[in-house]
């Protein structure tokens, strides 16, 4: 059963028979919105693109988006880059695929972002989401929805953390500008 997480709403990764989750894919999906023109409807494409930040201590030490597909250690890997969009389906569009059980100790928090490559707003996106899914199994644990829309091109999505000896996830949902994570990196900052 999946959740549907509002923005700064937390929930443990524990699996409901007590273990612990091992591996998470946070998906992404979306498509452009219809817009009404002289002619009729239409769509322009829309390259939102997902990153992961990689954080120590409240310092960035590695990145996974799509010109860096995996993480120096190899825990964190990004499916590759679509750069239109989905139909609307559901399905993820782009994804990072965690192995929680190799993320180094170190490593603390990992913060997914997303944003319009080809700097398009939220207001010309419609049916984006992110997603949370035990990759063991392909059950979807919680769900975000990146509502709003408004005049932003990016979003920080969620993190996931260390909560003692586990993981835990929470949904931020702060809208922000950006074409690509390096501009998100400041806005990032508070929410660690």
């Amino acid at each position: 059963m999946s959740l549907n997480l509002s923005k700064g709403q937390a929930i443990s990764l524990q699996k409901s028979d007590g273990g612990t989750l091992t591996a998470v894919r946070m998906g992404l999906g979306w498509q452009a919105a219809p817009r009404r023109g002289l002619f009729g409807s239409r769509t322009r494409e829309v390259d939102l693109d997902a990153s992961a930040v990689l954080f120590a201590d409240k310092q960035p030490l590695d990145v996974v988006f799509f010109r860096h597909l995996v993480s120096d250690d190899g825990s964190v890997r990004h499916t590759g880059d679509n750069l239109v969009g989905g139909a609307g389906q559901g399905g993820d569009d782009e994804a990072v695929l965690v192995d929680l059980q190799r993320v180094p100790v170190h490593i603390d928090q990992i913060m997914f972002t997303v944003n319009s490559f080809t700097g398009q707003t939220f207001a010309e996106v419609q049916n984006a989401f992110c997603r949370l899914v035990d990759e063991t199994n392909g059950q979807e644990l919680a769900r975000y929805t990146l509502t709003g829309g408004g005049q932003y091109t990016a979003q920080i999505m969620a993190k996931v953390h260390r909560q003692g000896n586990g993981w835990q996830m929470t949904a931020i949902g702060e809208p922000a500008n950006g074409r690509t994570f390096q501009d998100l990196l400041p806005a990032l900052i508070p929410h660690l």
